[in-house]
């Protein structure tokens, strides 16, 4: 499988629409990277576990599946010597109380899902760990009581603080600072207590300025009478932060145990998220389960393109025991392409383990490879033309293809020449058939349609249309090839049959006749006004052109335009008015509009004159001589215009 073929056959946008159904990003990413798989076994293991999912979703669609975020970075940040932040630790908790939800759902799911339900043996229950954390962690912070000697800090940054304030409201109610002050209220900057102070008192206050307002009319004066005070409390937030920083290595410590059956947990609930929206999706689109073989055989069954939704038409045909080629002919806009891009991308689907939009009894065979050549794929960057882009493609199948190989080809040789073009389809066919492969071809080709219809392993196809409404049905017919529908449209539409019959006489070189279904005496009398010959016309032309044609007789001298050479009529005129004309010894065609009379041969020349002197050689005469006296062996005379 290469990534051209997921793109024509829009996988990619199955994928997409897979990913919608996912609820963490993990597993979305996990589904971005879904790829087809050639083994039977993994496949059949994958569509009962979708299957299973399918099951349990009907039954309770809230499935748990969250408390992945932030997952991927804790795991990154393990074993780094750095200590886990409270946040981590916070997220950490809401996933292993995520993954014991999955447990308690898994429960009961055992009896119709057992290999799904088994999943969640894989995720360990981690009480221990779970309780320390909502122990020391509450409310988005290590929590006082995480530690004794951090409570008893805690304690005291309390104290200090309650200090510290006490000290400043002192300070703006005393009347020492009272005419001093901006406005008697108290704020912090930088984590220590401020006053404000008018500008042009700063003199007058003892202290440490650690802000100015934007005016710069207010000085935030840190006074010395409070500063021993706030920096007994720096101590004690010093000291908090690095019983803090002990707590959450202790804890980091215990996940960095654990870290085995957390990663385990988290790809089972990864697995789990993948493989819910994998079912979600095939809920979407009335996927089933179908049969998967490896003998070749394709058999689909009111099979539909999942992309197209509710307006798809149903798809059935069987493929196999010997005729692994169909060959798909039929109207544009038929849905010829539509045909092979469904069983290309439905292949690929079931190879991934999803459920398809087909009937339960549809079969699909297993490929090692998927080769496509769909749309004119032309390369600008390239400078390819349509048809040299795409034989670079087909040069890449057919090197590619082996018996384990299903090829998608649409409108082959198109591009071309139709004579060449067919040629080339047919030879490219045989070939990749005599590789082994399993085809599926749609063409414009009469001629590849009659190749199919004899060739062994073969199959003709063709998209249905309905004449009445002049609309293609969507429908594919096995066993016989299209019809002529240009003919049959042109027909129904009020082209006269004898132009009809003429048309199909120089397509198909043999003879039919055609009838109209028109009635009416108006429309078979404006029918008739198709073939109505202008006859007086014809007559007027011919007689035009006859008297046009200057007659010259064999040996007059004339003259040319726009040359002004001069020459020796030697026969003519045939039906378009050309004569032959020698000029230096050389004869060639002439139109009678070129050539103009010098002198008549009959003023130049005796009545029997023999011309052969003028337009034989004297080689060719002796020869016409010798000839003229009896057959002579190996002599032959060649006469050149």
């Amino acid at each position: 499988m290469n990534q051209h073929t997921f793109q024509v056959l829009q996988f990619e946008e199955i994928k997409e629409a897979i990913s919608t159904f996912a609820l963490t990003k993990e597993g979305k990413t996990k589904i971005r990277c879904l790829t087809p798989s050639t083994n039977q076994k993994q496949i059949e293991a994958w569509l009962d576990e979708v299957s299973e999912a399918v099951e349990i979703i009907k039954k309770s669609a809230s499935v748990p599946v969250h408390g992945l975020e932030g997952m991927e970075q804790l795991l990154n940040n393990m074993n780094k010597g750095v200590a886990l932040r409270v946040d981590q630790l916070v997220k950490l908790y809401d996933f292993l109380d995520c993954c014991g939800k999955m447990r308690r759902y898994m429960k009961d799911k055992e009896y119709y899902a057992p290999r799904v339900s088994a999943y969640v043996d894989s995720i360990h229950e981690l009480p221990e760990l779970a309780s320390e954390i909502i122990r020391c962690i509450r409310n988005g912070r290590v929590d006082d009581y995480a530690s004794k000697e951090l409570l008893k800090i805690r304690k005291q940054i309390a104290i200090q603080e309650e200090r510290l304030k006490e000290k400043t409201l002192q300070l703006i109610r005393s009347n020492k600072y009272k005419s001093f002050l901006q406005e008697n209220v108290v704020s912090q900057r930088n984590g220590r207590y401020v006053i404000p102070i008018k500008k042009e008192y700063r003199n007058k206050l003892k202290g440490t300025v650690l802000d100015t307002s934007a005016s710069g009319s207010t000085l935030f004066i840190e006074p010395e009478e409070i500063a021993v005070y706030q920096d007994q409390l720096t101590w004690l937030v010093a000291d908090e932060e690095v019983e803090v920083q002990k707590v959450l290595s202790y804890l980091t410590g215990l996940v960095e145990e654990k870290e085995q059956q957390i990663l385990s947990a988290i790809e089972t609930m990864v697995h789990y998220d993948f493989l819910f929206a994998k079912a979600k999706y095939c809920r979407s689109i009335n996927g089933t389960k179908v049969g998967i073989n490896q003998s070749e055989e394709i058999e689909l069954i009111q099979a539909k393109h999942p992309l197209l939704g509710e307006k798809a038409v149903p798809l059935s045909f069987k493929m196999g025991k010997g005729q692994h080629a169909l060959v798909i002919t039929g109207p544009n806009t038929g849905g010829k392409t539509v045909t092979i891009k469904t069983v290309g991308l439905l292949t690929i689907m079931v190879q991934c383990g999803l459920h398809i939009p087909a009937a339960k009894e549809s079969n699909l065979c297993l490929f090692e490879r998927i080769l496509v050549d769909i749309g004119d794929g032309q390369s600008i960057a390239e400078n390819l033309s349509t048809f040299s882009s795409r034989i670079v493609n087909i040069i890449d199948i057919l090197k590619e293809t082996n018996n384990r190989t299903l090829v998608l080809l649409d409108e082959l040789g198109s591009g071309t020449d139709p004579g060449e073009g067919m040629g080339l389809a047919t030879a490219i066919l045989e070939t990749l058939y005599e590789k082994g492969a399993v085809l599926l071809a749609t063409t414009h080709y009469s001629e590849i349609k009659d190749f199919a219809e004899t060739h062994e392993g073969f199959l003709n196809g063709s998209m249905e249309f309905d004449l009445a409404t002049l609309s293609p049905t969507y429908r594919l017919i096995i066993g016989r090839g299209g019809e002529s529908q240009a003919f049959a449209i042109a027909l129904k539409l009020g082209i006269h049959p004898k132009i009809i019959e003429r048309a199909h006489f120089v397509t198909y070189k043999e003879a039919k006749e055609y009838t109209t279904e028109i009635t009416a005496t108006w429309r078979l009398k404006e029918i008739e006004k198709q073939v109505i010959i202008n006859k007086h016309r014809n007559e007027k032309n011919a007689s035009k052109t006859e008297t046009k044609v200057q007659h010259y007789q064999q040996g007059d001298n004339v003259k040319l335009s726009p040359s002004n050479e001069f020459g020796i009529i030697y026969k003519g005129p045939d039906q378009f008015g050309n004569y032959i004309v020698q000029v230096k010894g050389e004869k060639m065609s002439i139109n009678h509009k070129r050539i103009g009379l010098y002198i008549a041969a009959s003023e130049l020349y005796p009545e029997d004159y023999d011309f052969d002197i003028i337009f034989q050689s004297k080689e060719n005469r002796k020869k016409s001589k010798i000839l003229s006296k009896g057959h002579e062996e190996n002599l032959t005379i060649d006469y050149t215009e």
